[in-house]
């Protein structure tokens, strides 16, 4: 079953601030609830393929993105490698004035099988519909008020 998700946020913060904490994919460990593991496997100025390792409650599983960067605008992430059917998703970092944007995140994913599919999707969704807020948290501690 596809599942769909989608999130925005406005943020006092620009939007190239925002999107420098999006791709920095080795921090998400940090403060990304479910993250326990983050490694950037290539990286070049116009993208990188990283894979994040997620787990909860017992669930755990590593997955591996390609990720096309048009900074500071847009992240677009293919699935490479992981448990999926599909996995894309897209960032979005709009800006409204020199120091506030609107953070977009759009997600669509599917698992392999039912049976891993059941309980691994509450963990993704659960991590994917917290993203925009822990990114939020984020900025506040790496650029103050």
């Amino acid at each position: 079953m596809l599942t769909t998700i989608k999130r925005s946020a406005l943020v006092m913060f620009s939007a190239e601030q925002m999107y420098d904490l999006v791709n920095d994919v080795n921090s998400y460990p940090r403060y990304m609830e479910g993250c326990v593991g983050a490694d950037i496997l290539e990286q070049s100025e116009d993208g990188m393929v990283a894979r994040l390792d997620l787990k909860k409650g017992g669930i755990g599983y590593s997955f591996t993105t390609r990720n096309t960067l048009k900074k500071p605008e847009q992240i677009t992430m293919s699935l490479e490698q992981g448990p999926f059917k599909k996995l894309s998703g897209e960032w979005h970092f709009k800006p409204l004035t020199a120091n506030a944007c609107k953070v977009m995140l759009d997600l669509e994913f599917e698992f392999n099988s039912l049976s891993v599919g059941l309980a691994s999707t509450s963990l993704f969704t659960s991590v994917a519909n917290n993203l925009v807020d822990s990114l939020a948290r984020r900025a506040q501690e790496v650029y103050g008020p």
